[in-house]
């Protein structure tokens, strides 16, 4: 396969992207290069290729193979004008290699009150242990996160959609704001993957994809990433390398081969997830859909100007009830799994209770929530069992 360098749309770039002739040796797949120890020929190869960026040179098996790097290489070609990439093996570690590489004792972090709860955690916990101080705002401030900047500010962590409650963040302001006072900002990108925000493009400095969920897309490896935009790649690279971060080749090798159909999947997880949506905001025993792209969900009008459409993950709230009720509802799905994680080729379901930690902003629908992954079913048999379960619901309510 030859690289013309001409420009190639998103959906051609992820069958493409990180397929270097030096790296598959003229196989379609690049191969699971598995490595501890690297041979040199003489010492002075050694030192020579110890003594500058080992970044794409063999040099010690936690600095990577072509495997590792065919998937991170793919992954920075889908972010127009990023830098690089470095692997994690989870979008946690990721997290927090992106916090501590521009986090130091006595700075402060801002970070979205409708943030993943382990993002929450790293907060409450590792960064405080750290002596790095913590302040949430309201998910919907746009630019005016600009006045709770401080002087002891150095970070923003944006997550937009939320991945409970899913409101959309203008990031674009939020990004200005923080440039105009010299703030790194970070962006939890995975709901969206680049495929439907480009965030590197939009101006965003880090950007994470928990890459278990979309990229590898079949619910088998646990795997996140960091791109890096111009001039950030080489801190996030030196902090990881420190921390000792690395990925097995093979858990790469099933990231890349997820990859090569993931713009075919989202896009059905989308085209499937809107559909139920729409068809849950006119149940009688549904209160409010939160989906980015219905008016229903707050920052519906960002999502409709920056992102390029949407996936498989939503949330709504039942019309009453408690916890009893919500939890025949969801015991009586066949077609729907209860379990964590999402982004892969089967449905799932999962009750929410965003107000355990939401303090800042508007609050969070107060009745039963419910979370839905709609996987690559047919919608039709998804729905029929959704309807299944709102009689079972029905009956616990009576």
């Amino acid at each position: 396969m030859s690289d013309t360098g001409k420009p190639v749309r998103p959906r051609t770039q992820v069958v493409r992207a990180g397929r270097r002739p030096e790296w598959t040796g003229g196989i379609v797949n690049p191969p699971v290069w598995r490595a501890s120890t690297i041979l040199y020929d003489d010492v002075d190869s050694l030192r020579e290729r110890g003594g500058g960026d080992t970044h794409h040179r063999l040099y010690y098996g936690r600095r990577g193979t072509p495997t590792q790097w065919s998937l991170a290489d793919a992954l920075t070609s889908l972010e127009p004008g990023a830098e690089g990439t470095f692997l994690y093996p989870s979008g946690v570690a990721a997290i927090a290699a992106a916090l501590l590489t521009v986090l130091s004792p006595g700075d402060e972090l801002l970070l979205v009150d409708s943030a993943y709860d382990p993002t929450r955690a790293m907060a409450s916990g590792l960064l405080r242990r750290f002596g790095i101080a913590t302040r949430f705002y309201d998910p919907l401030i746009g630019a005016g996160i600009a006045e709770l900047i401080g002087p002891a500010t150095r970070a923003i962590f944006m997550e937009s959609p939320g991945s409970l409650t899913f409101e959309v963040q203008d990031v674009p302001a939020i990004v200005a704001a923080a440039r105009a006072r010299d703030v790194t900002t970070i962006l939890d990108n995975t709901w969206a993957t680049p495929l439907l925000f480009p965030a590197i493009e939009r101006g965003v400095d880090l950007t994470i994809l928990a890459c278990t969920k979309y990229v590898v897309g079949h619910s088998d490896v646990m795997l996140g990433s960091v791109t890096a935009g111009p001039g950030q790649f080489a801190r996030l690279r030196d902090m990881s390398f420190q921390l000792g971060q690395v990925v097995s080749p093979d858990d790469c090798w099933l990231g890349s081969r997820g990859l090569r159909t993931m713009a075919v999947r989202l896009r059905q997880h989308g085209e499937s997830a809107l559909a139920i949506a729409r068809w849950l905001a006119d149940r009688p025993e549904v209160a409010t859909v939160l989906h980015p792209a219905l008016p229903s969900c707050p920052g519906h009008d960002v999502f409709a100007r920056d992102f390029l459409g949407s996936s498989g993950l939503f949330s709504f709230a039942l019309a009453g009830g408690g916890e009893r009720e919500r939890a025949a509802f969801i015991d009586a799905l066949d077609l729907f799994g209860i379990g964590y994680s999402w982004g892969g080729y089967e449905s799932l379901v999962v009750p929410v209770d965003a107000n355990r930690h939401r303090g800042v902003g508007a609050p969070p629908p107060p009745t039963p929530t419910v979370r839905l992954q709609i996987g690559l079913e047919d919608p039709e048999d998804l729905l029929a069992d959704l309807d299944t379960a709102f009689a079972a619901w029905r009956a616990a309510m009576a």
